[in-house]
């Protein structure tokens, strides 16, 4: 059998991979810090109180959702206005554990427990494909001109069914910190043996290999070790794991937190020697949608409700208990005395989800003015509140207003602890943007996105269905290839909300985008993870009011898409 890959980029990374990161002994690093990385689920862009006021002009205290505790931390730290991820959660983690784009990788969304890879099923994969290769489908009503492209549910780590590839971590790159992982984990395969934490070099504290979890009595999914799917090979299901902190009644979003309380006051007490970085994903604020009765009650007759339509109680208090533990984990940092030399960031891996939620159809968030959310690559579904902490070492109450990455947190995190990636990586480290004591100039103006599927998302455009989805940021214009045969062309600085669409006014900026996005995907996406014709596709049954145009093949054919 042939290896499944055909991307050089894998090559390099085989033959240079035994040490992915040296000591760079850099002047410009005054301590090596500890690392506390915190990441939000399905976190809007408007949800955070200081990022809204940031964009409305309106205060905290007029809002509906409350976050006292990251409106502190984005006040003492460096905030950044046009932070990009994913529009899903899996890709935007593979990218920021390795920097390098998940659609290289195969990422292109998160799938639920039920996806059925060929491992997963039992079957070797035909060949050019991979074990954890997945044909997501999801629910979509509507006549499909496209086929959804394939996507992978589990990222390398060197095993022999990997045929080389082997994803170098943030965990493994820090090679002389002690790196901690809590929560949500969505890049094992559901449960595959060897592509959990520990098999991307971190000690794993209480995780989950899932796209979601319950808040209340979780401990017995988690911790379950007979297979969902029986032709699975191996033995057992590896999906999780619970650290004796756990307490069954306890919310999740809490009793997470105390984890990761109690692994920073073991540094507090002198148990580590070595620098550590803790890998924190929060569930919170993924569905389902559940919280404490009283924080419920709280919101559901505050006044406030319903600006910028926010209007979901359950919501709103989720959102509390996410800052609350961002505020405790920061008071511990304070009181073990360990403050003033770790690094805290904060980001959200995608937009926040603007869809009905649950039996009760009330929208979970809005990201207004932002278009759209979650699983779409409009600013609402991949624009991102990311922040920087570290007290008296980054200058605090900082913005800034220019376009940065996922993939950069790998190499800003590695420049910042002294180590210089050494092999090929898409992101560039930001620490020179975050303060004048670090090195180097960030130089990158041009950022990708592909969605090779059809989901079950309402568009904003047209309120049907969504269709495969890329998309191309270069300086302030960002094009958006819909697959079905729609471009749109933004100028994200002067037109935020994306309503302005220059494909007809702007033909040759529209060519020079298209033709950079389409390189990009030839280059380095494998054509599995693209989307393909439909041969089933029948045109009379189509809802939508525009015909279905392949764009790639015109280009292919004619060498241009606007005429």
């Amino acid at each position: 059998m042939k290896r499944p890959w055909s991307n050089l980029l894998v090559i390099a990374l085989l033959v240079i991979s035994l040490s992915c990161a040296e000591k760079n002994n850099q002047k410009d690093i005054p301590v090596r810090p500890n690392i506390v990385f915190i990441l939000a689920d399905d976190l809007g862009y408007m949800d955070i109180g200081s990022y809204a006021e940031q964009m409305t002009k309106v205060k905290p205290q007029s809002q509906f959702y409350e976050t006292p505790n990251l409106n502190k931390l984005i006040h003492d730290g460096v905030s950044f206005s046009q932070a990009y991820a994913a529009p899903l959660c899996s890709p935007t983690r593979s990218s920021i554990l390795t920097g390098i784009y998940a659609s290289k990788w195969g990422f292109s969304t998160a799938t639920p427990g039920g996806a059925r890879s060929f491992y997963t099923k039992g079957e070797l994969p035909p060949e050019g494909f991979h074990e954890q290769d997945v044909m997501h489908g999801d629910d979509f009503k509507l006549e499909k001109a496209l086929t959804n492209g394939y996507t992978r549910i589990a990222l390398p780590s060197g095993q022999p069914q990997d045929y080389g590839e082997d994803a170098i971590t943030i965990a493994e790159s820090l090679e002389d910190y002690t790196s901690a992982f809590i929560g949500k984990w969505h890049l094992g395969g559901h449960g595959s043996e060897g592509y959990q934490p520990h098999d991307q070099g971190f000690e794993e504290l209480s995780y989950f290999d899932a796209g979601g979890s319950v808040y209340y009595d979780w401990k017995e999914t988690w911790e379950r070790t007979s297979k969902i799917f029986p032709k699975m090979r191996q033995k057992e299901l590896v999906r999780g794991k619970v650290n004796g902190v756990v307490h069954e009644g306890e919310y999740l979003t809490d009793n997470l937190t105390q984890e990761a309380i109690n692994y920073i006051d073991s540094y507090g007490k002198g148990a580590k020697e070595k620098p550590f970085l803790l890998y924190f994903n929060e569930f919170a604020v993924h569905s389902p949608l559940q919280a404490p009765d009283e924080d419920i009650d709280y919101f559901k007759t505050k006044k406030t409700k319903g600006w910028n339509g926010h209007h979901n109680s359950t919501y709103a208090a989720m959102v509390r208990h996410l800052d609350q533990s961002v505020g405790r984990i920061v008071e511990k940092l304070r009181s073990a005395d360990l403050l003033d030399n770790t690094l805290i960031v904060f980001m959200s891996d995608n937009g926040g989800v603007s869809w009905d939620a649950g039996k009760n159809k009330v929208a979970t968030t809005s990201n207004s003015p932002l278009k759209g959310g979650k699983a779409m690559v409009y600013e609402g579904g991949i624009r991102v509140p990311l922040t920087f902490y570290w007290k008296d070492k980054i200058q605090g109450g900082k913005w800034i207003d220019r376009p940065v990455d996922c993939v950069d947190l790998y190499p800003t995190l590695l420049h910042i602890a002294g180590y210089t990636p050494d092999h090929p990586i898409d992101g560039q480290s930001i620490s020179s943007l975050l303060s004048d004591d670090f090195s180097g100039e960030y130089t990158r103006d041009t950022y990708y996105w592909h969605y090779p599927l059809n989901v079950g998302v309402l568009s904003p455009i047209d309120s049907l269905q969504l269709t495969p989805h890329s998309a191309i940021r270069k300086g302030d214009f960002k094009l958006i290839f819909d697959w079905y045969g729609r471009l749109s062309l933004y100028n994200i600085k002067e037109d935020i909300e994306e309503n302005n669409n220059l494909y007809d006014a702007m033909p040759d900026k529209t060519e020079e985008l298209f033709k950079a996005l389409i390189t990009y995907l030839e280059d380095h996406v494998d054509k599995r993870y693209w989307p393909t014709l439909n041969a089933d596709y029948n045109p009379e049954e189509e809802k939508r009011n525009t015909k279905y145009i392949d764009l790639y093949a015109k280009y292919k054919a004619e060498g241009y898409v606007t005429k």
